[in-house]
């Protein structure tokens, strides 16, 4: 492997995380619009209570991503942010967006008009940033653009559309799932129910996306049908997600959590992989577009220490604030 792999694999393992973490923030977010019925109130709490110990550490992973390919693929990094400028900065604003409208709500009057308004602003920004990312994924995915034919909005796209809804139905699903092992009685019984229409959801569009992606993104279709690793990779990620559906229909909500996890995880990486060694369809692969090897030696021995320090920080965070007994760590007594 060389050093520009090995820093396009980091990145893979960063996105990968990512998902998993601001995935079901995002998701959380979108299940806060569905929230209904006599224990509306509740959900939309368990919700709140979910996302607001950590949440915003979870940009971490997205920053991390970003700098990465700024430092050690250079001319990509300014294609891709030229060509998809506006669905970046849609995704920025969502994000940002999001944020102010979820510690505004927290700390503004708790009249039901002003919670309301607040929520609907937070839900918005909720499903404008997965759906950006997901069109920023699904136009890397399509590819084949030259040059003079990336215009600021060439990106408006049936594919890169569709794998935007996708990433917030499966966000949704993520979220629901790991909401159903941090809720109890007919609460849980709720998120279980939005976990099973959310994976029905996620089945569908994974349908059409694969359906449309023959037409509108062939490399991304060779790549998932043609190469050595495509069942093996395929099959891992229909058991994960038959797993968690099944799981979830027996009530074993940590087996369907880590199943859950486990197909977010495949799905990144099965995108990543059909796609390499592309950066950016035609111009840039992972070799043509890398840094001087030295800048690349560098940059992996920086992750490598920010690593030593960052994994054990956040394993801390997400120690106190999200386990079994948070409170053991920060007060033993």
């Amino acid at each position: 492997m060389s050093a520009a792999e090995g820093v396009a694999g980091v990145m893979v393992i960063a996105l990968v995380v990512y998902g998993l973490t601001a995935g079901a923030d995002f998701g959380g977010g979108i299940l806060d619009i569905v929230a209904h019925g006599p224990r509306a109130k509740e959900q939309r709490a368990a919700i709140e209570q979910a996302i607001a110990p950590i949440w915003e550490a979870n940009h971490v992973w997205l920053i991390l991503v970003l700098v990465l390919l700024f430092v050690a693929f250079p001319e990509a990094f300014a294609a891709i942010s030229t060509w998809l400028f506006v669905p970046i900065l849609l995704l920025v604003v969502g994000i940002v967006i999001r944020g102010a409208a979820f510690v505004f709500r927290a700390y503004d009057v708790h009249t039901d008009t002003v919670q309301r308004r607040w929520g609907r602003i937070f839900s918005a920004a909720s499903v404008l940033a997965p759906f950006m990312l997901g069109v920023v994924v699904g136009s890397l995915a399509r590819g084949d653009a030259t040059p003079a034919e990336r215009g600021w909005f060439s990106w408006v796209s049936p594919f890169p559309f569709i794998t935007g809804g996708f990433a917030v139905a499966l966000f949704a699903f993520l979220a629901a799932v790991y909401l159903t092992v941090e809720t109890e009685g007919a609460l849980r019984e709720d998120f279980r129910r939005r976990a099973l229409w959310a994976g029905i959801s996620v089945f569908a569009l994974a349908a059409a996306t694969g359906a449309i992606s023959a037409v509108e993104a062939p490399l991304v279709f060779a790549g998932l049908t043609r190469r050595w690793f495509s069942l093996p990779l395929q099959g891992a990620t229909a058991v994960a997600a038959i797993g968690a559906f099944a799981a979830l229909f027996t009530r074993r909500f940590r087996l369907a959590r880590l199943a859950a996890a486990a197909q977010v995880s495949l799905i990144v990486v099965g995108w990543a992989a059909s796609q390499y060694p592309w950066l950016l369809v035609p111009d840039y692969t992972i070799a043509s577009a890398a840094a001087p090897r030295i800048t690349l030696v560098l940059l992996l021995w920086a992750v490598t220490a920010g690593a030593v320090f960052l994994v054990p920080a956040l394993w801390l965070l997400f120690r106190v604030f999200k386990g079994r007994h948070p409170s053991s760590v920060a007060d033993p007594n």
